[in-house]
This record gives C-alpha cells, sequence and structure tokens, in this order.
C-alpha cells in the first residue's frame, strides 16, 4: 500500500467574474492624492468627480473645428465627468456636420458606457484619422450618450465658450482640459492605476 500524502485539495470557488472585480474596484474609496491643492473659486478639481461617471448639461457653446471647417457647433452638449479624468464633452447628431465623418477601423469597450466605435474626418482628399468616437448603443445607464459624438482635443480644434481645450495627457483618453479644470489627469506617466 502506498502511504504517500497527496496535497489537500481546496474546495472549488466561483471564479471572479470580471463584472465582480469592476464592482469592487468601483465601490473602493478614492482618495485624493496628498499633493493635490483643493479647487478654489470657479475651479474643480477632476479628484472629486465621482466613479463610476456622472453625466451633465454643458452651459457653455461647443465647438470643433479642424482646417478651417465646422466639425460640430452645440448649446446642447452634454460632459462626463470620472475620477481623475478632464470632462468629455459629447455632441449630439444634429449639432455634427456628419457629411465630414467617416468610420474608422476598430472598437473599444468602455466598462461603465459600452462599446464605442470611431470617426475620422474627410476633409476633400484630407482625411484626419480618428478625431471622434460614439456610443451608439452604450448601456443602459449612459442612454442619454447614445449617438452623441465625442471629439480628441489633440487632434482637432475643440473650444468650451471662448476657450480652446487642451488634450487630456497620453493621447488614449479623450478629456478636455480647459481653464479651471485641475489635475493631476490619468493617462500620462506613472497614472496607470488612477
Amino acid at each position: 500500500m502506498d502511504e504517500r500524502k497527496t496535497p489537500r485539495q481546496r474546495p472549488a470557488r466561483e471564479p471572479e467574474t470580471l463584472w465582480r472585480r469592476l464592482a469592487r474596484w468601483r465601490d473602493a474609496p478614492r482618495q485624493r492624492p496628498a499633493d493635490v491643492p483643493r479647487p478654489g473659486p470657479g475651479e474643480e478639481s477632476v479628484w472629486d468627480y465621482p466613479r463610476p461617471p456622472r453625466v451633465e448639461a454643458v452651459a457653455l457653446r461647443v465647438r470643433v473645428e479642424t482646417s478651417g471647417r465646422t466639425l460640430a457647433d452645440t448649446t446642447r452638449a452634454l460632459r462626463v465627468l470620472e475620477t481623475a479624468g478632464a470632462p468629455t464633452i459629447y455632441i449630439p447628431p444634429g449639432d455634427v456636420e456628419r457629411a465630414l465623418l467617416v468610420p474608422a477601423p476598430g472598437t473599444s469597450l468602455c466598462e461603465w458606457k459600452g462599446r464605442a466605435r470611431y470617426w475620422s474626418a474627410q476633409l476633400g482628399e484630407r482625411v484626419v484619422p480618428e478625431v471622434a468616437w460614439s456610443y451608439p448603443q452604450p448601456f443602459p445607464e449612459y442612454a442619454q450618450l447614445a449617438a452623441h459624438f465625442s471629439f480628441y482635443p489633440g487632434r482637432v480644434d475643440c473650444f468650451l465658450g471662448d476657450a480652446q481645450a487642451a488634450p487630456q495627457p497620453g493621447g488614449f483618453y479623450g478629456g478636455w482640459v480647459t481653464p479651471g479644470i485641475l489635475g493631476p489627469f490619468k493617462g500620462g506617466p506613472g497614472s496607470e492605476g488612477w
């Protein structure tokens, strides 16, 4: 008879699903980094934005232009606010020059909003690649963003009121950095865990 001991087996447990991991991460408390100053009058800190993100109306006129052409102009924009990210501006489809946009290859998945598709600007023979994205069928919690377009300030000229937006660091996120919006912002080196 073989008297070798076999390792004790642990009871099987249900594998953790992506949604459980996201819920645990989403519900974890977020703390403002110690070196991030509190905003003053007329300022907002991206560290005071919520997770999951909040959608709200934009009070100012929003314009998007490139090469002297207007891609969008609206007073009905929405903005999405998420912890550590600059506000992302969404423009209703009726206020976008759809004839100047063509589908770009690829999609991505946002854990909050759903599957995004990308758009390039077609200006005669010239194409400006991946200037915008949209959520054709967002998750129900973000249904108000359906078919709205958001533009990358690093690829086209984006204006909130009279202020031209700068791009959020890193190139992946499409946040609009304008006066009064305080970082630090996710997207740059060292911000992967934000």
